[in-house]
């Protein structure tokens, strides 16, 4: 075995050591020619230099395994490896079953001392290092079934203290060893062992399990057995046996295994049994003088000969529990011989998967009326199984439970078996029907309606597609289970008196039923939209509907369920609003009085598309989704706020009126400019005035009296008079004049800026608070910044005092030019007035050089 050892751990390195000793050895040949002692001196320090650096470097091109979950559990089974991977030190649980490892070796497993179940079931497991397992102080499971393990080594399991479960089925090995190998296993309370190979079993194999709970042994062959070798863990709570060919070879050796672990506490199991004659059947004797209570039958082939000769052997044994899974029965059913046998302790009969050779040749069951008078308990469970006659029926007088399960009743055979609703079955407390081909929900109601013990019914997995409108239950049905059916809708055909409803993996879409005495509900794996209405179902304490269509639920659901404890409605599409998550992860905390059972990890959003697939529980979602209302109230708030702000600051600083002064000074320039495309006439060829005047009414007088006889119609003064030369007539723009009736006043005073070389302010406090005089200012002050309009366009005359201060600021080109002193004042004193006459047609242009 340390040889075997010794070759897979080099197996690991040689083809990386093999492949720098050839190019070594090239290099030394290509470099000094031919090889010498020096030269093989140096080869042989370079191969124990490698040997030494793998053996202080175990893990060197180790494969590692990364498979470990969250709950530090590793599962590398199906991977491929041919040696033990290297895994996290701090890993619970590794699972390496199902590779192509042939050894283990003593540096394998170092480091893994909270290791507490190891498998390596299924693989080519050959040898182990014998301190292979010492690491593992807290290992408390151990498989190393269906293995290549010739013998075992006690040294293996030396510093395992801590095991609990051992396996070691399908072994190649023929003994347990020259040692007791399970010495050192005080706390080991399930041991298998053994297979094909296993020949023999002495006493004091299993010395130091005194505190075994099960034992399993293979020993199909086997041919030696020292008495009392499976004594010395008496008793053990269950013992299952596989001694085929010791029953059909060497019934004594049966008979002394079967009596060292028969006790009246103990299971007895047994498999893979070939009984078709009396001599098998006489090991059996030895379990019943032990008063063996409960027997376990798996891949058991019979013959009705034998069941016969088997009562008679048990006759009088206080047998309380026969179970039978996987049976043959061969015969024609003849049991006769049998009916003066005692068997009145029966209680329980349990068959699963039981076929009879020749159906068609037995005689009739009722033969064995002495045994079917007693069982409370009767399972026929996959049997094909399709009528029970209504005599064998009336036989099971103590019958309590019976379960009919996954056969081939119809509706009218399952009529014959229930006596068409007579109420044989009196006693009848719990009936499975499930997984057979029932399809009328009225007809079972009818014929259960008479048992009047029956608590529990179990008809799911069958066709039901319809539910009638109203049906007969017996008044104390508690617990109805039609799961796994193909009903759309519910009606009050339920029986108000069920404690627990089962109705999972339907086509239901809606839940609208009062049942008060409701304490279960299951729609697990139908089409439900919402949870169903708390105040139909008062006392519901736990309600199951994973595997729907479920949006969301919020408190307000909840709380309509007064006493619900348990929810479990995960693995639905959630939309993950914030109400759903918040309430979600506070209910995942427990902090509310209903507890998720299903746990965090079934609760995953499916919208909105970002979160698909996160688990609810760790969403975060922002401010900004989860108060929308509020986000936006205060954002228009803020909006508002800040744009009346603005609305202040633009009104104080006037650019309200410069957009709206902007806007009618475009339009207006607009006009103009279409008016000379189409009379197709220069800029200068449209001057019609030599300044148009802007005044106030209350100035009228001074302009008609004094301004326009000046301009218009001069008059020789002692200057002019001197050098006969007069003033040249000036052409005025006056809006009482000749502004054109009809049309916008606006596009009357730009028509007449745009056709007046200048324009003449006569300013007075009147001016400034006369609205139409403002116009023609701000008109004026979008014209001085014009491109075709030079400085000089606005002539200031100020027919009395008045400061730039009454101008308003925004006219800033207007107050520029008042403090630049660039206006006329009319002199109050008559002396003065030529001069300003003078001055005034010098800047009209009308006083001639």
């Amino acid at each position: 075995m340390r040889r075997d050892v010794v070759r897979c751990s080099l197996a690991c390195w040689l083809d990386s050591l093999n492949d720098s000793f050839v190019h070594s050895a090239a290099f030394l040949r290509r470099g000094m020619g031919r090889p010498t002692d020096l030269h093989l001196a140096l080869l042989l320090l370079l191969f124990l230099a490698l040997c030494w650096g793998q053996r202080s470097n175990p893990d060197v091109r180790r494969p590692s395994c990364d498979r470990c979950d969250r709950r530090l559990a590793c599962n590398c089974s199906y991977g491929g490896w041919t040696c033990v991977p290297a895994v996290t030190d701090r890993a619970l649980t590794l699972d390496l079953s199902f590779n192509y490892i042939t050894a283990v070796t003593g540096d394998d497993l170092t480091g893994h001392r909270v290791l507490g179940s190891l498998s390596l079931h299924g693989n080519k497991l050959a040898a182990i290092h014998p301190s292979a397992f010492d690491p593992l102080w807290s290992l408390e499971e151990l498989d190393l079934s269906d293995n290549q393990l010739t013998a075992l080594n006690h040294r293996w399991f030396i510093k395992l203290g801590a095991l609990q479960e051992l396996n070691l089925l399908h072994n190649p090995y023929s003994c347990l060893g020259p040692r007791a190998v399970f010495q050192t296993l005080v706390q080991l309370r399930r041991l298998r062992f053994g297979g094909p190979a296993l020949e023999e079993l002495k006493r004091g194999d299993l010395s130091g399990v005194a505190a075994l709970e099960e034992l399993t042994v293979h020993a199909n062959n086997l041919t030696r057995y020292e008495s009392g070798a499976l004594a010395y863990v008496w008793p053990l709570d269950r013992v299952t046996l596989s001694l085929r060919g010791p029953f059909l070879r060497d019934a004594a050796l049966a008979s002394a295994v079967l009596w060292d672990v028969s006790y009246p506490e103990t299971q007895l199991v047994l498999e893979d049994l070939l009984v078709m004659r009396n001599q098998s059947v006489q090991p059996f004797r030895e379990a019943a003088s032990r008063r063996v209570r409960k027997i376990t039958f798996r891949n058991f082939s019979v013959s009705d000969e034998a069941i016969v000769d088997l009562l008679m052997v048990i006759n009088g044994a206080p047998l309380t529990s026969l179970f039978v899974d996987g049976v043959t029965l061969t015969g024609e059913g003849r049991w006769e011989r049998a009916k003066w046998t005692d068997h009145k302790s029966i209680d329980e009969v349990y068959i699963r998967n039981a076929v009879v050779l020749k159906v068609f040749h037995f005689a009739s069951f009722l033969e064995l009326s002495f045994l079917l008078h007693y069982p409370s308990k009767v399972s026929v469970i996959n049997s094909q199984v399709f009528v029970m006659p209504c005599l064998t029926s009336h036989l099971l007088v103590n019958l309590q439970y019976l379960d009919l399960s996954d056969n081939l009743l119809t509706d009218l055979t399952m009529i014959e078996t229930l006596c068409n609703g007579d109420g044989t079955l009196k006693g009848l407390r719990v009936l499975n029907f499930s997984g057979n081909a029932l399809k009328s929900l009225s007809t079972m109601s009818q014929q259960v309606a008479k048992l009047s013990k029956l608590t529990h019914l179990d008809i799911s997995r069958n066709g039901y597609s319809s539910m009638p409108t109203g049906c007969s239950w017996p008044s104390t049905l508690r617990y109805l289970n039609i799961s796994r059916a193909k009903l759309t809708t519910i009606t009050p055909c339920l029986p108000i008196t069920l404690e627990v409803l089962d109705l999972s993996n339907n086509d239901l879409n809606g839940f609208i039923l009062s049942l008060p005495a409701l304490r279960e509900l299951h729609l697990s794996g139908n089409k439900l939209l919402r949870l169903p209405s708390g105040g139909l179902l008062p006392n519901l304490q736990t309600l199951t509907i994973q595997s729907n269509t479920l949006n969301t639920f919020s408190p307000s659901d909840i709380q309509g369920y007064m006493r619900l404890q348990d929810l479990r409605a995960g693995q639905n599409k959630f939309i993950c609003s914030c109400d759903f998550v918040n309430f979600l992860r506070s209910a995942l905390r427990g902090l509310g009085d209903v507890h998720l059972g299903d746990g965090e990890e079934s609760y995953v959003c499916d919208s909105p598309l970002h979160l698909q697939g996160e688990p609810v529980g760790g969403v975060r979602l922002s401010v900004v989704a989860c108060h929308r209302v509020l986000f936006v109230s205060v954002s228009c708030g803020a909006a508002l706020f800040v744009g009346m702000l603005a609305c202040v600051l633009l009104w104080r600083l006037h650019a309200f009126w410069y957009l709206k002064m902007m806007w009618a000074w475009l339009r207006a320039k607009r006009s103009c400019r279409r008016r000379r495309r189409r009379d197709g006439v220069e800029s200068e060829q449209l001057l019609s005035y030599d300044a148009f005047v802007s005044y106030s009414e209350r100035d009228a007088g001074w302009v008609e009296n004094f301004l326009v006889p000046e301009l218009e119609e001069p008059r020789e003064n002692n200057e002019d008079a001197t050098t006969h030369r007069a003033p040249r007539p000036l052409t005025l723009c006056l809006h009482k004049r000749d502004f054109l009736p009809g049309h916008w006043i606006v596009d009357n005073i730009m028509s007449a800026m745009e056709r007046s070389r200048r324009t003449v302010f006569i300013l007075s406090e009147s001016f400034v608070l006369s609205d139409w005089c403002r116009y023609e200012l701000d008109f004026s002050h979008f014209k001085l910044f014009d491109g075709s309009a030079g400085g000089e366009a606005a002539i200031l005359v100020l027919l009395e005092p008045l400061s730039k201060e009454d101008v308003p600021k925004r006219f800033c080109k207007l107050r520029k030019l008042m403090s630049s002193n660039t206006y006329l004042e009319w002199p109050q004193e008559e002396g003065g007035r030529e001069e300003f006459w003078r001055r005034l047609r010098r800047a009209l242009g009308g006083e001639q050089d």
